[in-house]
């Protein structure tokens, strides 16, 4: 069987490595290597081996170059569903999280999932569910820890001062 070669003429040498350098990504990078190794002669299966990818891959990525040319060499948008939350809702989600939620009217102390789906919902007319407003927070880098007091260690004079003014009986009653 003979090895697979890149026959549309818009992909060469030189007009790949023009891409390489408009274009920054590290899949990108990849893809563009392969095709170059290709367009020297080197099989797919040398190519895969050489980047840790399966054969198919890289057959798929000459075929694509095959039908589309230099357009299949760009990554194509992933499917999935749309985010729920748009740009200017998510800045100003990230504007409030720096802020108390009662300074928006929101009467709580600090900010968890229940409190940001309540936030969105009031103000931007937004729904998620708690879990999805947990995973924002976290993402747009605030924690959902609770914040823990640390005291002071306690001195001598603090201990004496405690007990004469808080103890009920006094010291030459102990048993």
């Amino acid at each position: 069987m003979r090895p697979l070669s890149i026959t549309n003429k818009s992909v060469t040498r030189e007009s790949l490595l023009q891409m390489a350098e408009k274009i920054p990504g590290a899949w990108m990078g990849i893809r563009i290597a392969a095709l170059l190794l290709l367009l020297e002669g080197w099989k797919s299966s040398q190519v895969a081996r050489l980047f840790g990818l399966t054969r198919w891959s890289v057959v798929r990525w000459i075929q694509g170059a095959n039908e589309r040319g230099m357009l299949a060499v760009e990554a194509k948008k992933q499917p999935g569903r749309p985010c729920r939350l748009e740009e200017q809702v998510q800045r100003a989600l990230e504007r409030d999280l720096g802020k108390s939620p009662r300074v928006l009217g929101i009467k709580r102390n600090r900010w968890d999932g229940v409190v940001v789906v309540e936030y969105l919902e009031c103000i931007h007319g937004v729904r998620l569910k708690v879990r999805q407003a947990q995973r924002w927070i976290r993402r747009l880098g605030f924690s959902l820890r609770q914040p823990i007091y640390r005291y002071a260690q306690a001195t001598a004079e603090g201990v004496e001062e405690f007990r004469k003014t808080v103890k009920k009986t006094p010291d030459d009653q102990k048993e």
